[in-house]
């Protein structure tokens, strides 16, 4: 006969035996099928037939590269309607002294890595952990962070914004 204890034993191991596979599973890295993707900000409807690079969402495809290295990040009108592009690896906005310019820099804060965020009206990027402020070319305006954020060339050819990461 077995006993109450040795019972409740073999049932808890077994149990347990039982959620290892679903906790290893939930445990397990996913592969997203967009892992390779970057969202510019759209507009419905448009679809960019000369580059396949982009399709019907308007998303981009982060590898997109041409031949001088440059990537694509966006579409103009995407720039010039939201007023900025940003991606994880790049923000993109144009040169509030000259507008034909871009100026594109790498948006995680340099004090503590957070993403910084463009504010359209005073055309700069503030970080929202601990309200450092960096000017559109990523020079500091207010701390804690005290060194610049990093910055890469940035071009418009035909509809597109391209930049060299």
């Amino acid at each position: 006969m077995i006993k109450r204890r040795s019972f409740l034993t073999y049932f808890s191991i077994g149990w347990l035996a039982s959620c290892f596979p679903v906790v290893l599973a939930a445990c397990a890295p996913t592969k997203s099928s967009n892992t390779n993707t970057t969202t510019a900000p759209s507009i419905s409807g448009n679809k960019d037939t000369a580059n396949p690079a982009i399709n019907d969402r308007n998303t981009v495809k982060a590898d997109t590269k041409t031949a001088e290295g440059f990537t694509v990040i966006g579409s103009v009108a995407d720039l010039d309607k939201a007023g900025y592009l940003q991606t994880t690896t790049v923000a993109v906005a144009r040169d509030p002294a000259n507008s034909k310019q871009l100026l594109a820099v790498n948006p995680k804060c340099t004090h503590q890595g957070c993403d910084v965020k463009w504010v359209v009206g005073e055309k700069r990027y503030e970080c929202p952990c601990h309200d450092s402020d960096f000017a559109a070319d990523g020079k500091v305006l207010k701390g804690p962070a005290s060194t610049s954020l990093a910055t890469y060339p940035a071009k418009i050819v035909g509809t597109q914004v391209l930049v060299k990461i």
